[in-house]
């Protein structure tokens, strides 16, 4: 369900795939070949959501602006995958990024390029995660630096999802 808020619709680019049972809301916009599954919810409400090209948001999740410091705008790079029932407050997460299934990132937190967020991670309001970090516990630290078979998860995950949108959108799903 894609809603207008407050004046502001969103805008999604003609080749994403975005369920019908997505909901999104308010000043959005969806990059090219995005895919928006299942019970996921976009809430742009308080702020900007802007999501980069080639970007997977899995079944469940949760992308809502809002801070306390009055910043609002939500900022998500080319080439995430978002996993199954995360929640997103971050200011900022940049391009080639997994955040993995369950993960919880607070306001204000800014994640870096090419980073892993382990599945139930928590990462704190306002943290700051450098490039190629992988992060995993509560509360989230930075365990080591990314390996490239690592790495493997964001360009795998997204060319796997992106060729699903396909068959979705081909089935008329």
């Amino acid at each position: 369900m894609i809603r207008s808020f407050n004046g502001k619709t969103p805008r999604i680019a003609g080749s994403a795939f975005i369920s019908k049972t997505a909901y999104i809301i308010g000043d959005v916009e969806i990059g090219e070949n995005c895919v928006v599954m299942p019970g996921a919810v976009i809430r742009a409400d308080l702020g900007k959501i802007t999501i980069g090209d080639n970007t997977i948001v899995e079944d469940n999740c949760v992308i809502h602006s809002g801070s306390l410091d009055g910043f609002e705008d939500i900022v998500i790079g080319e080439n995430v995958v978002i996993g199954h029932g995360a929640v997103n407050h971050a200011r900022k997460i940049g391009n080639n990024v997994l955040i993995g299934i369950n993960a919880t990132i607070l306001h204000d937190a800014e994640i870096g390029d090419f980073c892993i967020i382990a599945a139930g991670a928590l990462v704190g309001q306002g943290a700051k995660i450098p490039d190629r970090s992988f992060v995993a516990g509560v509360p989230g630290k930075v365990k080591k630096e990314v390996s490239q078979e690592q790495l493997l998860w964001t360009q795998l995950g997204s060319i796997a999802y992106i060729e699903l949108a396909k068959q979705y959108k081909k089935e008329g799903l």
